[in-house]
């Protein structure tokens, strides 16, 4: 398993909110205690909201507040999602004033005792690559609304996958989206920074028994 998708298969597991050990997620992943740990570490340092320590176990915190302002999960990504792209351009003087507004950001965001303050705007590898999935994420919100199948195929692989989009999901960093893949059928989470093509597929879909939004929040 690639490093990047490990630590991204480590959020999946923190977002239940339940303390995991590292030495369970070391076994249930197939690797040592000490990868866990530095794994741990990179997500700190990367935004990722982990709580906890070697030995006591990990878990998420809670959601992220800005004074005196109460942020939405939508409104968190829009914030990072015109940051990072900003501070990825080659326009010296809005990349400069996009990092000064980061590091504003990183002052006032609430931090919990004994916790170091984590980056907000610029992640550390690997989550920088999430860059690339923004020229997808327009025609992935607008299937969304307009109920339409894609045809999408990842990064690394070959596959095409018929898929019904449900939700776009945002987790540290990673935006992932919540499908029904027609061909597999059953659910599915694909990172939309893997997504190498995406097209509509004809035809609109509609809500069948099981293959809903709900039924997926349901079976989480």
């Amino acid at each position: 398993m690639k490093r990047a998708d490990r630590l991204y298969a480590l959020m999946q597991r923190l977002r239940s909110g339940a303390l995991h050990r590292a030495e369970d997620l070391a076994r249930d992943l197939g690797v040592s205690v000490r990868t866990i740990y530095r794994d741990m570490d990179t997500l700190a340092a990367s935004g990722v909201p982990v709580a906890g320590e070697r030995g006591l176990g990990y878990s998420a915190r809670a959601a992220i507040t800005l004074p005196p302002l109460n942020l939405t999960d939508t409104e968190l990504e829009a914030l990072h999602l015109g940051l990072a792209a900003v501070g990825a351009s080659d326009m010296e003087e809005l990349s400069a004033a996009a990092a000064a507004l980061s590091a504003k950001i990183d002052a006032v965001l609430p931090q919990d005792t004994g916790t170091a303050p984590g980056r907000f705007g610029f992640a550390t590898y690997p989550f920088a690559e999430a860059a690339q999935g923004f020229r997808h994420m327009p025609a992935v919100r607008a299937a969304i609304r307009a109920r339409q199948k894609l045809r999408l195929r990842l990064q690394d692989d070959e596959t095409q996958h018929l898929v019904r989009p449900l939700h776009i999901d945002y987790w540290g960093r990673i935006w992932t989206c919540i499908v029904w893949d027609e061909g597999a059928g059953d659910f599915a989470s694909f990172r939309i920074d893997r997504i190498a093509d995406l097209a509509p597929a004809p035809g609109l879909f509609v809500d069948e028994p099981g293959k809903t939004l709900a039924d997926y929040r349901k079976r989480s």
